[in-house]
């Protein structure tokens, strides 16, 4: 899930200083059956992956609208080796194969972003056969779970796998990680368990596909590359979820006239949203705004006098924060909003879904404080139920902790250039030119702050049209980063994903 501009500036996906986006997020307590826990890991060594179980494979099945699916999981690791065959670390998956086995069906690999989140995230709370429901407001201390009658699972098989670092993967010696915490690294890293998944199950002809949510997206980019150059597989498409595409936008891109036009939208649609006027007319109404008259206002010398008034009372009127904290900073947004946009409640606003406001638990202090209100119950819930998951009902039972969001690993990132420079433009634009076959689709919340859906639209424009052959799009879901919480969001999304794949 998750999360690329936070972590990475309390770095230095700290994703999101001075905002409430921008503290780390919260520890859920751990305890040693292995509940999900943030930052702190137990020592290295081979001690530590003695506590890794036999792959456990056991059998289920589920009710969907096309009848009842049965499936095989598996809960295991891969072991990783240097070229002088030496273990250097363990790799957590877990994969669900629908009966009868077919080894020429799609199977699609998903993992997360941060760097440093599981895949949790997406297997709980998209595409895995079981669903992680939560209470009013997103509690949660009331997560159930259930099953998910919209798994991706009826269209593809799925791999589902953890970074090493995350979850239950880990590397061999205490400092063994930062061998795979770079960009390159980390993709070559994770296509090599790709590649030993594929020679292990005899899935060499199966169409692959890769499925990642933010950071996660970036790296579904630099993994299928790798693949190609390295392991001589090809993948079929490419799906993210709320991606990063480019670090220019993304980091700091905001103090610019072109990242805070980029931005714009998605704070308009929160704000339709509030109101109960969203519609896509208006949201387009708002784009239009944004890369014409702000974009222009912001990129010019200061205005003053009455033009100024008249644009910064546009701008307040259609963000909906107050015109005097517009007029402050100029008319750029930045995070301001966070703190000023419900303040007059005495809430905070999430980066992570601009129409989710809480109760602010510093409200005397100019600026916001704590872990980001909507992520928050997310990170405290989806570690203590996959793990339960794992247990009771995959067989997978270990007294490691399962490190659903390794916040120390965001810290000791290696970008390899700068977090600005960093893009996969380049390596879309191969993918779609050298694989006439290869399909991309981008999909985004509308109110998501974190990774605005605007930045993906300006870099899929910028790819010439020669290039993509109508093989790329972006899709816009009601919600924000998550937006697949949201059921109806979720099920238009999992009806537009599986246009990627063959039909059966």
């Amino acid at each position: 899930m998750i999360d690329i501009r936070r972590l990475a500036i309390a770095v230095a996906f700290a994703l999101v200083a001075g905002s409430a986006g921008a503290q780390e997020r919260g520890h859920p307590p751990a305890d040693h059956s292995g509940h999900a826990e943030q930052n702190q890991q137990e020592p290295h060594g081979p001690g530590v992956l003695a506590l890794l179980p036999a792959d456990s494979v056991t059998e289920h099945s589920i009710d969907t609208p096309s009848g009842k699916l049965a499936y095989t999981a598996t809960a295991g690791t891969f072991p990783l080796f240097d070229q002088s065959g030496t273990r250097i670390a363990a790799v957590f998956y877990t994969a669900f194969v629908a009966k009868p086995h077919d080894p020429k069906r799609p199977v699609t690999f998903v993992f997360n972003g941060g760097p440093g989140a599981a895949s949790a995230f997406l297997g709980l709370g998209l595409v895995g056969p079981r669903l992680a429901a939560f209470g009013k407001g997103y509690d949660g201390a009331n997560v159930r779970l259930v099953d998910n009658p919209d798994t991706w699972l009826a269209f593809t098989d799925l791999v589902l796998i953890d970074p090493v670092g995350t979850g239950w993967s880990r590397p061999a010696k205490p400092d063994g990680g930062s061998a795979f915490w770079s960009v390159h690294s980390d993709a070559e890293s994770l296509a090599k368990v790709i590649a030993l998944y594929v020679a292990k199950n005899g899935r060499v002809s199966s169409p692959k596909f890769i499925l990642g949510e933010s950071y996660g997206g970036f790296r579904a980019a630099k993994v299928a590359r790798t693949l190609q150059n390295n392991q001589g597989i090809v993948a079929s498409g490419i799906i993210m979820v709320s991606p990063l595409l480019e670090g220019a936008l993304q980091f700091g891109g905001d103090r610019f006239a072109l990242g805070a036009a980029l931005k714009l939208p998605s704070l308009a649609a929160a704000e339709l949203e509030r109101k109960g006027a969203f519609t896509t007319a208006a949201v387009a109404q708002a784009e239009h705004f944004a890369l014409t008259d702000y974009l222009a206002a912001l990129a010019g010398p200061p205005l003053g006098g009455d033009a100024a008034r008249a644009f910064y009372a546009r701008v307040a009127q259609m963000t909906g924060l107050p015109e005097d904290v517009v007029a402050r900073e100029r008319g750029f947004i930045r995070d301001t909003y966070v703190k000023n946009l419900r303040a007059a409640g005495h809430k905070i606003v999430s980066q992570y879904d601009a129409t989710f406001a809480a109760d602010d638990p510093h409200p005397e202090s100019a600026n916001a404080h704590g872990p980001d209100p909507f992520l928050d119950g997310f990170i405290r819930a989806y570690g203590s139920a996959f793990v339960a998951y794992a247990r009771d009902e995959l067989g997978f039972k270990t007294e490691m902790t399962y490190n659903l969001l390794a916040a120390d690993i965001s810290g000791k990132w290696d970008w390899q250039g700068g977090r600005a420079q960093v893009s996969v433009a380049e390596d879309l634009r191969e993918l779609l030119a050298l694989t006439p076959s290869f399909r991309l689709m981008i999909a985004h919340g509308y109110s998501d702050m974190v990774t605005p859906y605007a930045d993906s639209r300006y870099v899929l424009n910028h790819i010439p049209a020669s290039v993509d052959g109508e093989r790329a799009e972006l899709r816009l879901y009601r919600g924000g980063h998550m937006f697949y919480v949201d059921t109806q969001s979720r099920k238009a999304f999992t009806t537009d994903a599986r246009t990627m794949y063959p039909k059966p």
